[in-house]
């Protein structure tokens, strides 16, 4: 991933805090921070298909964040402090969980169309689309997996093969 010519030539990466199933990328933070890189973080809106990429100050500033019933990492609802990347700059690089994924770039995710409505806010905004890679284990690759409409394919799967 460090290696990764997208992730070179990136400056603004959002990227979410693993969970014990997922890839973990607690590594990939660190290096963003050591490049001297933004890094900006999911923050999901209960009850809705909302979410925000919030921008990180630094990898301690992880352990400010409040866990939630979901069991992920994020800053607190009332946190206004932190910027949102599309008030801003936009993003350069987004790194994206998922449960599993086709070699056409379909993504399965958790079922609540975060990621997708999100990437609908990228195309508006003056920046465009940020480059989208998954992070994924070899098993989850599959054959096909169930699209819907306005499901946007990633542009690229890393996996170890």
């Amino acid at each position: 991933v460090i290696g990764h010519p997208k992730y070179q030539g990136s400056q603004r990466i959002a990227v979410f805090l693993s969970m014990p199933d997922e890839i973990q990328t607690e590594e990939i933070i660190k290096d963003i921070f050591k490049q001297g890189k933004e890094c900006f973080i999911p923050r999901y809106k209960p009850q809705s298909n909302q979410m925000d990429m919030l921008k990180l100050s630094s990898v301690e500033d992880i352990s400010s964040l409040t866990l939630t019933s979901w069991n992920i990492l994020q800053p607190h609802d009332d946190d206004s402090t932190r910027e949102e990347a599309l008030a801003g700059g936009g993003l350069d690089l987004i790194f994206m969980p998922g449960l599993g994924f086709d070699k056409k770039g379909n993504r399965l995710g958790r079922g609540k169309g975060y990621y997708d409505t999100y990437l609908e806010r990228c195309m508006k905004h003056p920046s465009g689309k940020p480059y989208t890679i998954a992070l994924a284990f070899r098993e989850q690759i599959c054959e096909s997996v169930p699209v819907a409409e306005n499901d946007v394919q990633v542009d690229e799967i890393l996996y170890e093969d």
